[in-house]
This record gives structure tokens, C-alpha cells and sequence, in this order.
């Protein structure tokens, strides 16, 4: 192993390795979709219809195309996934510095939830946006989802506004961070 992104591979917990790597022709988006719909069921069993949580097989083929899709595998079963971009096309009068990159659908499955599997993918997004170029990184979320933006206030995210998207249900708070070079907070 070189130790470059595509490469990595380390236990979570007591579970065999997890091996995180680019999403790769071959890949099934529809395994893609429907992690994505088990990883955001709880927010949408809480009345949160985050885009994730119903998107089709073409929405998600779409969002990929966006930028980098990484997954995370535990054997052949699709455990978790992050896509990144820098800089982010946003829509104007989104709050963000322009130059900023981005990432969306970060999703550990369920069954994966507190192994460490969505600060890796965390931590791997910020690493590729700063390796693309981009000085900061924004995020939002659902206002409402209290947990998940106090999950990011502990990783070093800051609200800098707020956000309505017409594909969910709520407004979202959009959260920034400094990158320093090689990806890692201020």
C-alpha cells in the first residue's frame, strides 16, 4: 500500500478490513441508491426527507457525475460513501465562499454506525477537496437534524447560513471549515 486514497484499507472494530476506494465502472448504483436509502431511512422515519433517503437510480448515476464517489467495502458488501467536488458549482446566493469545494451523500450503513466508517469518509472528503484545490469545505444539512450538526460542530464546521433545497422538507444549515493544506481543519 502507498497510502494514497485509493488504497486504503483498516478494521473497524472487531469487523474485517474495510477497504475505501473510487467508485469504479462495474460498480452498481442501484447497491449505491440503496445504501443511500438505508443509511437516511432515520431521518426520514423522523419526518426529514433528505433527498438521499428517496432519490432514484438515475438521481444517484446523476450526483456521481458531480464529482468523486469514494465507497467503503467490507468484502463485496457497499458499507459506505462520500462524493466530493472542488470547487462547487453552488446556485447563486447559496452562503458559501466561492472556490469552495463540497461534498453530499456521505452515508454509513446502519448496521456500520459507530465503527469510526463516517469520520474516515469525513476525513477523506476534506483531504480530496483540499488535494483539489479548495482552501474550505461546505456542507449542509437539515437544521432540524440536531446530532448530525453537532457531529459536525465537533469536527471543526461552523454555520455560515442557511439553505432551501425544493428536492426536501426542511431548511438546511450550511456549515464551513478551513481546510489547511493535505486536507485537515484548521
Amino acid at each position: 500500500m502507498d497510502g494514497s486514497p485509493a488504497d486504503r484499507s483498516e478494521r473497524l472494530g472487531s469487523r474485517e478490513s474495510v477497504v475505501v476506494r473510487s467508485f469504479a465502472e462495474g460498480d452498481s448504483v442501484a447497491h449505491l441508491t440503496r445504501l443511500l436509502h438505508r443509511a437516511y431511512s432515520a431521518h426520514a422515519a423522523e419526518g426529514r426527507v433528505f433527498f438521499a433517503s428517496y432519490q432514484s437510480m438515475e438521481d444517484t448515476a446523476y450526483r456521481l457525475r458531480q464529482g468523486e464517489c469514494w465507497v467503503a467495502l467490507q468484502g463485496s458488501e457497499l458499507v459506505g460513501t462520500v462524493t466530493v467536488a472542488a470547487p462547487h458549482e453552488a446556485p447563486d446566493g447559496y452562503p458559501a465562499p466561492a472556490g469552495s469545494g463540497a461534498f453530499w451523500q456521505l452515508a454509513v450503513d446502519p448496521s456500520y454506525r459507530g465503527a469510526g466508517l463516517g469520520k474516515r469518509l469525513l476525513a477523506l472528503a476534506e483531504e480530496r477537496i483540499a488535494a483539489l484545490g479548495s482552501a474550505q469545505v461546505v456542507i449542509d444539512t437539515s437544521a432540524e437534524a440536531v446530532d448530525l450538526v453537532g457531529w459536525y460542530r465537533r469536527r471543526g464546521y461552523v454555520p455560515v447560513g442557511s439553505w432551501r433545497w425544493g428536492v426536501t422538507n426542511y431548511e438546511s444549515v450550511v456549515l464551513l471549515k478551513e481546510l489547511a493544506p493535505g486536507g485537515h481543519g484548521l
